[in-house]
């Protein structure tokens, strides 16, 4: 199959119920941008919260970007192509995120960071979607060169869906059986069916990298050396001061689901924030919430609706929760 870039007019805006556990989707919500020139590595390593020596051929973990007080900015992957680097950005906030990016990289002379005009990703469910092999990638980044780009396994879903993405870098045949496309909601079901948050433009710069799981996801490495908000990431993690981290919920009936930065309630109080939520072709809601340890145990409902939220596993474990005790200062 050549891919052209067109969109597929079929997306809905709803995740079908039951999730598909194969099947593919053109994650239109994401660019690729590279990384290149003599300074990458050094101002990566200067601004991520991942060490580059981790980033290398057939290994391609998470990272984030943060401001100097350590809320992320960005989320993103990390892929090794050559001396290049390559990460995906959401395309609503590409704009935003490569001004801030800019503003250290212009120290770097003759390094750019630019997006990849020819660049596509797709997400995969299962394998039977398309003829890519996924023989040696078995852990979450362990990254695979194809032909005009790279397969990268990822999270699985608390189900155990297998998930891939394929970073498509040139135009081309990407093998994906047009037979088994489905839509992008379907994808970014299986983001929060699997743990993986996203940020938007209300949360934004809201949340230190670990509130969101995002070293769970092994996106922060806690032995390297200074980077951008890295005092206070790096304080948070060896003190043990993290008093709320991200959950996986729903609802079991809901018209829409709630925006992100929409506050969930215990009783009265405030004691969290929607981070992703979509809702599902039966009616139900599943989303992804940063809310505090002391209180997630509790009843807790969305503001305005009072809508009741129901605990769902996610696929890995957040330590950091067994002490539920402290308030949040």
């Amino acid at each position: 199959m050549t891919d052209t870039g067109s969109h597929n007019p079929a997306q809905s805006v709803n995740a079908s119920s039951p999730s598909p556990t194969s099947g593919w989707a053109r994650v239109t919500n994401q660019v690729i941008v590279r990384v290149t020139g003599p300074g990458t590595n050094q101002f990566l390593q200067g601004q991520f919260s991942q060490h580059l020596d981790e980033v290398v051929t057939g290994h391609s973990p998470r990272a984030a970007a943060s401001n100097p007080k350590g809320r992320a900015y960005c989320l993103t992957r990390l892929v090794r192509a050559g001396d290049d680097v390559l990460m995906t950005l959401d395309s609503g906030l590409a704009d935003t995120i490569l001004k801030q990016l800019r503003k250290y990289l212009m120290l770097f002379r003759g390094t750019s960071a630019d997006l990849l005009e020819s660049g596509r990703v797709y997400g995969i469910l299962g394998t039977d979607g398309t003829s890519l092999a996924a023989d040696g990638l078995e852990q979450p980044g362990d990254t695979r060169a194809v032909e005009n780009g790279y397969l990268v396994r990822v999270e699985p879903t608390a189900d155990g869906t297998q998930r891939f993405e394929l970073w498509q870098t040139q135009d081309g045949n990407n093998t994906l059986k047009p037979e088994h496309e489905i839509p992008l909601a379907d994808w970014l079901a299986s983001e929060i069916e699997a743990g993986v948050p996203s940020l938007t433009d209300t949360t934004l710069e809201s949340y230190v990298p670990q509130m969101l799981n995002w070293h769970r996801l092994g996106g922060v490495h806690f032995k390297k050396g200074c980077y951008t908000g890295q005092e206070i990431i790096a304080r948070m993690h060896f003190l043990g001061q993290l008093k709320k981290s991200l959950y996986r919920l729903s609802i079991d009936n809901s018209e829409t689901a709630p925006k992100p930065g929409t506050r969930i309630l215990s009783g009265e109080r405030a004691v969290g924030d929607v981070v992703n939520a979509i809702r599902y072709t039966d009616g139900h809601v599943e989303l992804l919430a940063v809310i505090r340890h002391d209180a997630a145990s509790g009843d807790l409902s969305i503001e305005d609706s009072g809508a009741i939220l129901n605990p769902r596993p996610l696929p890995y474990s957040v330590p950091e929760r067994e002490d539920q005790a402290s308030p949040d200062t």
